[in-house]
């Protein structure tokens, strides 16, 4: 398995530098509420169970990777000595992997903090934000409405990948 702790640091300059843009089509960098952020590429090799070439689109955590491990030793792994479970908000990827059909839970939101304190609820293709900006290191947004509240972000990923139309007020 190999992934990523956080989207790219990348900036204009780089992309010019470079001819390159690490975030392809995704608005933002590193630890902003936009999907560059956090929205990372996994690469997982398994002879004989992961398919070649195969790919999805399914939205997992790092947390999952607990569940999937213990699916995977068939819940072997030792449980908390406490009445709570050990990983409660882990859910297994394993049968996207092995391509079987699913027998635990799945995944079906998602909540994330942003390097700078904002919350982001992922549910199915939509996104919330409750900030104005990115609420991380690239475009923090407007400011020029500073004692007005700020109602935040609204976008449907599966039409609009690159978080270009704000649908808040709509919604």
């Amino acid at each position: 398995i190999v992934t990523s702790d956080n989207g790219p640091v990348w900036y204009e300059t780089d992309v010019e530098r470079f001819g390159h843009d690490s975030a392809g089509p995704l608005r933002g960098m590193k630890a902003d509420a936009w999907e560059a952020g956090h929205r990372m590429p996994m690469i997982v090799r398994w002879p004989k169970v992961v398919a070649p070439e195969s790919s999805s689109s399914k939205t997992i955590c790092f947390t999952d990777f607990l569940a999937t491990f213990n699916e995977l030793v068939d819940g072997k792994m030792e449980e908390r000595k406490s009445s709570r479970p050990a990983a409660p908000d882990s859910f297994s990827f394993l049968a996207e992997l092995t391509g079987e059909e699913a027998v635990t839970p799945q995944r079906n939101s998602l909540v994330m903090k942003s390097g700078r304190g904002y919350m982001t609820l992922r549910r199915g293709d939509w996104k919330l934000i409750e900030g104005d900006g990115s609420g991380g290191f690239s475009d923090r947004g407007k400011k020029s409405e500073r004692g007005k509240r700020v109602r935040g972000q609204l976008y449907h990923l599966g039409r609009d990948l690159g978080e270009t139309d704000n649908l808040i007020d709509q919604y």
